[in-house]
């Protein structure tokens, strides 16, 4: 059950000399075809009498693989309720949005969009290629905020801010409520750069539980079905006949195509039960798949923030119906939705902060850097961005959230659990992060 590996080079696997040598030559090469964004301050405003703040927000739309649309269109309501407020220390928010395609060069064409429109960051957004955009954004000096933490290079990026733990936190997470329930587990995970890191988290959080790694099982990620993939999965759960195995899909939009061919598959097999992590699964999919009597019943899922019935989100939730009322793209309990809200929450309050002064990419980012704490209502923990985050020593400086909740399904409906958390059932996966072994 052991998938094949890439062998890859990543800016943020380079040593630091080299790293920043490369990281110089891309901002050359930036100023070189955007002569307009180098020797001025990106996206600079003067005082509160200007007319607008410029930022960005992009995610995939309209292709065969992980689609976000709710993202930029949660920017976009967050800019008409700002902006009806008569916006932030009397500035207008004007949001800019790209579409990545799913593809490198589509990520880099965003970027390069962002430094020659000269937005001061850019905010609650997703893309599986940070090694194409986060080095055109370093060298125009554009502060990433909030990305989806779909790859491991928003954790090392100096100037990426992120406001969750990612993939490596849920599946940590996971792995710890499952070493206790599960017997054999297999994960079922994309066949590509973003799938590769995976199954480290995952074990770390098992082996924290005393239990065996999982399975690898690869999957195409743009595939129609997974009848093969899913027999695989099930042999492997039921190796281990004195405890019910568990299969972990994380094919993102793709996993409730899995957990099609999974539910014709699992017959022959009815000893096995599904965990996944939020951004596979959420409750518009455990809805659409049957609800109490889909593949998802009685399911753990694993999320960054609190069940989407919490009253914490009221203030989301209000801004969406105020805003954006019957956009079907903007789901409030979609992760992507709810990052992009909490990224906003943060450029308000860098915002509020910097006051009347100007308002560039390079006062957004000092003052991030310069300790600011922002509260986003008890969503997260207090949110700030030291030079390096305690899970610097395993490849993740900026990853300074590791916190996570337990969800089950039950009755068709996501309901909060408190298997890996304390009384208020979050836990902190940053101690079982430090031992993951990342490839």
């Amino acid at each position: 059950m052991t998938g094949r590996r890439r062998t890859r080079t990543t800016l943020s696997a380079l040593p630091r000399p080299v790293r920043a040598t490369a990281l110089a030559a891309g901002a050359v090469a930036l100023c070189a075809s955007l002569t307009a964004a180098c020797g001025v301050v990106p996206g600079a405003t003067g005082g509160s009498g200007d007319d607008s703040v410029k930022v960005m927000t992009w995610a995939p739309q309209d292709t065969d693989a992980t689609n976000k649309p709710g993202m930029p269109a949660m920017a976009l309501a967050y800019a008409k309720w700002i902006n009806a407020q008569g916006g932030i220390n009397g500035r207008k928010l004007e949001v800019l949005t790209c579409n990545d395609h799913n593809d490198s060069v589509g990520a880099a064409k965003c970027a390069r969009r962002a430094a020659a429109e000269k937005v001061v960051a850019v905010v609650g957004s997703y893309s599986q290629f940070g090694d194409s955009y986060l080095a055109p954004l370093e060298g125009a000096g554009i502060p990433y905020i909030g990305g989806y933490g779909v790859t491991n290079d928003e954790f090392t990026g100096s100037m990426s801010y992120p406001v969750n733990g990612g993939q490596p936190a849920l599946l940590a997470g996971l792995g710890k409520a499952l070493a206790a329930t599960c017997g054999t587990i297999s994960l079922v995970r994309p066949d590509s750069i973003a799938g590769d890191e995976l199954p480290a988290m995952l074990d770390s959080g098992l082996r924290a539980g005393g239990h065996a790694d999982a399975g690898d099982q690869l999957a195409a990620e743009d595939a129609t079905a997974y009848g093969d993939q899913a027999e695989q999965a099930l042999r492997h759960a039921t190796k281990d006949v004195t405890r019910k195995g568990c299969v972990v899909p994380a094919l993102g939009d793709r996993t409730d195509t899995f957990m099609d061919s999974f539910r014709r598959a699992r017959e022959d097999f009815p000893a096995v039960r599904t965990a996944t992590v939020l951004g596979s699964v959420d409750q518009t999919v455990i809805n659409a798949t049957g609800g109490a009597g889909g593949p998802y019943e009685g399911s753990y899922i694993t999320g960054w923030y609190p069940v989407a019935s919490d009253p914490r989100w009221d203030p989301m939730k209000k801004v969406i119906n105020q805003e954006a009322f019957g956009d079907n793209r903007i789901d409030p309990a979609d992760a992507g939705v709810q990052t992009t809200w909490i990224a906003y929450t943060v450029l308000k309050a860098v915002l509020e902060k910097i006051g009347d002064g100007e308002v560039g990419s390079d006062t957004v980012r000092r003052t991030l850097n310069d300790g600011l704490r922002v509260s986003t209502g008890g969503l997260t923990p207090t949110l700030h961005w030291p030079y390096e985050s305690k899970l610097a020593g395993v490849g993740f400086p900026r990853l300074v959230n590791a916190d996570v909740t337990l969800q089950m399904v039950e009755g068709g409906r996501l309901v909060a659990r408190k298997g890996i958390g304390g009384a208020d059932g979050i836990a902190d996966m940053t101690s079982v992060l430090e031992s993951a072994e990342v490839p």
